[in-house]
């Protein structure tokens, strides 16, 4: 690998995913021992040429020499160009930088529902994206049609559910979130939107689940108890999850049991 010297990421701390592509560049000598360093350890000198704002939505690569700054997908661009010219000069093209721009955009402000952190009263600096409705939205979006299309493919396993109908999971995902949506009036819109994108989160770890299960009956062909225990220990997973998260939010604890409370009422729609 081409080491990329005097150039350093600053990195989210709180995110796994910026944590390991970061460590992942050092690891492979793409960028030197000091190529990283966490947001929250910005001096004073770095605050003077660091447009900090953007770097909270868009990771900052410092050249340390110079004092220059790229942010986003051309930061990621420029570290793996350094070793392979050939990536940055496909990531250039105007149609592929444009997707790539898009897709780093959707992450990236939707990290901190992906992955939430505690926040930190001691950090003076924390990197929290700006909150952007049109990625949100986009994001629970996705999150539903993933949903739906999951419990569709899963719902035919099981001998005791009525036939699989796409529009009905579909209506029964997004009712998840106006359901919830009725015990959050009192809140503002950002924390009801985020808790939303939360929610959907748990929704798609939950899909992850199921995918292992659908993948592995596909194979080999599960019997009927182990579909149903398996679905029963996803269901389970998911419950804990999204308490975790109501707890990082500081939201009432009973929307964990407003979730669960959803849940039966529609299983017992459909099996009635």
């Amino acid at each position: 690998m081409n080491t990329l010297n005097n150039h350093t990421l600053l990195y989210d701390n709180e995110c796994p995913l910026c944590n390991f592509y970061t460590n992942g560049f050092i690891k492979t000598e793409m960028l030197d021992r000091n190529g990283r360093k966490p947001f929250e350890n910005l001096t004073k000198k770095e605050l003077n040429f660091i447009d900090v704002k953007r770097a909270t939505n868009e990771i900052a690569l410092v050249d340390t020499k110079n004092e220059r700054v790229v942010y986003g997908i051309d930061s990621l661009l420029k570290v793996i160009g350094n070793s392979f010219p050939v990536v940055e000069k496909i990531g250039k093209l105007t149609l592929v930088y444009f997707g790539l721009k898009k897709l780093y955009s959707f992450v990236s402000y939707n990290r901190k529902v992906i992955i939430p952190s505690e926040k930190k009263e001691e950090n003076t600096l924390e990197c929290n994206p700006s909150f952007n409705s049109k990625y949100r939205f986009l994001f629970i979006l996705f999150s539903v049609l993933v949903t739906a299309y999951t419990l569709f493919n899963f719902s035919s396993l099981i001998v005791s559910m009525p036939i699989a109908n796409f529009k009905i999971e579909l209506m029964i995902a997004a009712g998840q979130i106006v359901f919830q949506g009725i015990f959050l009036v009192q809140k503002d819109i950002k924390s009801s939107i985020n808790y939303i994108g939360n929610l959907m989160t748990v929704s798609l770890i939950g899909c992850i689940g199921l995918f292992q299960i659908l993948l592995l009956n596909a194979i080999i062909g599960l019997p009927q108890l182990f579909i149903l225990g398996s679905f029963g220990g996803v269901a389970l997973l998911m419950f804990f999850e999204h308490k975790r998260r109501v707890k990082l939010l500081a939201l009432p604890s009973y929307l964990s049991y407003t979730w669960v409370a959803y849940r039966m009422i529609v299983l017992l729609l459909l099996i009635g």
